[in-house]
C-alpha cells in the first residue's frame, strides 16, 4: 500500500457545519429498512455502517423503478469490488460497471455515494476499507453527486482527512484528500463529457491517480515536481511543450478555426489519458484535438497561469503595453516562463500569412485563450462581463508587445 506522503494540489478547505452531517441527511431521505423475523426497524447508525449483507431496496427514497432495481445491484457490485462478495469479473471490470452505471444514470449517483459512505464506515476489514475509498476516488473521476448531496459527501470526506483516521496499511487521509479535491473539481466541471462510456483504461488511470497525481488540475510547481525525475533539465512542463509541438506538427497554424473549433471530445479524452502517462500517440490527424487538450490543461491548472494576486493589476493595465509587460516580469519564475512560452506560441499564429487561413487574428486568439490564463473570482455578472473584455485586451496586448525572443530554445 502506498504511503500517505503523497502531495496533492492545494485547495480551500471548508470545515463543514454540523448541519451537513451525513446522519442528518439520512434521517430525512433514507428508506425505512427492517431486519429479522419480526421485521425490526434498522437504525440510521446501522444503515450507515459496513454490512456484508445485500440490500433489498435502495438506501435513499425514490419513485424511479429503474433506480430501485439498479441500487440493489450497485450495492452488490460495490461489495464485489471491495472483496466482500465473490466476483466473477476482475476488480477493474467491476469498477467499470459501477462507474458506467453512475455516469449513465444521474438518479443513481447519490445512492452510489451513500452506499460507499456506508461501506467505508466501521469497516474493520482493511483491504475492503482501502478498496472502498479507492472506488469512491474512481467514481469521482467520472461524475459528481447531485448538488443536494454534495455538501454531505463533502462533510463525510472532510472528516476523514485527518491522519488520525489512518489505520495500519490504509492511508485513509490520503484517499480522503484526493477525493475532496476531485469532488470540488467535479462540482465545477460536471460528469465526464462525451458520448463514449468509461473504459477500462480510464478506470485504471483513475485508480492509479490517487497516488500518482494527474498533470491536469495540478499546480505548476507540482507538475514540475512530477516530471523532475523523468526530465530533470526541463524548465517548462513537458505537457505544455509537447502538446504545443503537436499542434504545430499537425499544421495547426494552417487550420481554420484553430483554438476556436473544439476537437472531438472523445478523442480529446483519449489523448488526455495518454498524455497523463507521458505518451503522445502517433497517428493523430486533427490539430483541434491537441489544441483542445492544451487549452484544457491551461484552464484546469490548480491556480491560474496568472495567479490571483496579479489579477487586479492585469485588469487595471489592460491597455498599457509597458505596464502589461511589467506584470509578466513580476510573476513567479515558473508562471513567467510558462506564460512567455504560451505567448511566443500564439505569436506564431498571428502572422498575417497564418491568419489568412486560420481566420484567427490576435483578437480572436485573445478571446479564446484569456479565460485559460486569468480567472475572475467575482460572482457579480456585471463585473464578470466587464472584466472579460479587459482580460481579452490584456492578453491581446501581450501577444502584440511582449518580447519572447529570450524563450528561443527553452524547454
Amino acid at each position: 500500500m502506498p504511503s500517505a506522503s503523497c502531495v496533492f494540489p492545494t485547495f480551500t478547505l471548508r470545515k463543514p457545519s454540523s448541519e451537513t452531517d451525513i446522519e442528518n441527511w439520512a434521517s430525512k431521505h433514507f428508506n425505512k429498512h427492517t431486519q429479522g423475523l419480526f421485521r425490526r426497524k434498522v437504525s440510521i447508525a446501522n444503515m450507515l455502517a459496513w454490512s456484508s449483507e445485500s440490500i433489498k431496496k435502495p438506501m435513499i427514497v425514490t419513485s424511479d423503478r429503474h433506480v430501485k432495481k439498479e441500487a440493489c445491484e450497485i450495492f452488490k457490485l460495490i461489495q464485489m469490488y471491495m472483496g466482500d462478495r465473490r466476483a466473477k469479473a476482475d476488480p477493474l471490470h467491476v469498477a467499470l460497471e459501477i462507474a458506467t452505471k453512475g455516469w449513465s444514470v444521474q438518479g443513481l449517483r447519490d445512492e452510489l455515494y451513500i452506499q460507499l459512505c456506508r461501506q467505508t464506515t466501521e469497516n474493520f476489514r482493511l483491504e475492503s476499507l482501502a478498496r472502498g475509498w479507492e472506488l469512491m476516488a474512481i467514481c469521482l473521476a467520472f461524475f459528481p453527486p447531485t448538488p443536494k448531496f454534495h455538501s454531505y459527501l463533502e462533510g463525510y470526506i472532510y472528516r476523514h482527512m485527518d491522519p488520525v483516521n489512518d489505520t495500519k496499511g490504509v492511508a485513509i487521509s490520503t484517499y480522503a484528500k484526493y477525493c475532496y479535491h476531485k469532488l470540488q473539481k467535479a462540482a465545477l466541471t460536471g460528469a465526464k463529457k462525451g458520448l463514449k462510456k468509461p473504459n477500462v483504461e480510464e478506470i485504471r488511470h483513475a485508480k492509479n491517480a490517487v497516488f500518482s497525481p494527474s498533470m491536469f488540475g495540478s499546480a505548476l510547481p507540482e507538475i514540475m515536481s512530477m516530471q523532475k525525475e523523468r526530465y530533470p533539465e526541463r524548465q517548462l512542463p513537458w505537457v505544455q511543450t509537447r502538446l504545443s509541438e503537436e499542434v504545430l506538427a499537425l499544421n495547426g497554424d494552417q487550420t481554420e478555426g484553430i483554438f476556436r473549433v473544439p476537437g472531438d471530445i472523445d478523442e480529446v479524452n483519449a489523448l488526455k489519458l495518454q498524455v497523463d502517462q507521458w505518451k503522445v500517440p502517433t497517428g493523430l490527424e486533427d490539430p483541434h484535438v491537441p489544441a483542445s487538450l492544451l487549452k484544457l490543461w491551461y484552464r484546469e491548472l490548480e491556480e491560474p497561469l496568472i495567479p490571483h494576486e496579479f489579477y487586479e493589476q492585469c485588469i487595471a493595465q489592460y491597455e498599457s503595453p509597458e505596464a502589461a509587460v511589467a506584470v509578466v516580469h513580476s510573476l513567479p519564475r515558473i508562471n513567467r516562463l510558462v506564460l512567455c512560452y504560451l505567448i511566443r506560441f500564439l505569436q506564431v499564429f498571428v502572422q498575417p500569412a497564418n491568419v489568412a487561413i486560420t481566420k484567427m487574428d490576435v483578437s480572436n486568439l485573445a478571446m479564446v485563450m484569456a479565460p485559460n490564463c486569468l480567472r475572475c473570482r467575482s460572482d457579480d455578472p456585471r463585473v464578470i462581463f466587464e472584466n472579460t473584455r479587459k482580460e481579452m485586451s490584456f492578453l491581446r496586448v501581450l501577444i502584440q508587445h511582449l518580447d519572447t525572443s529570450f524563450m528561443e530554445g527553452v524547454l
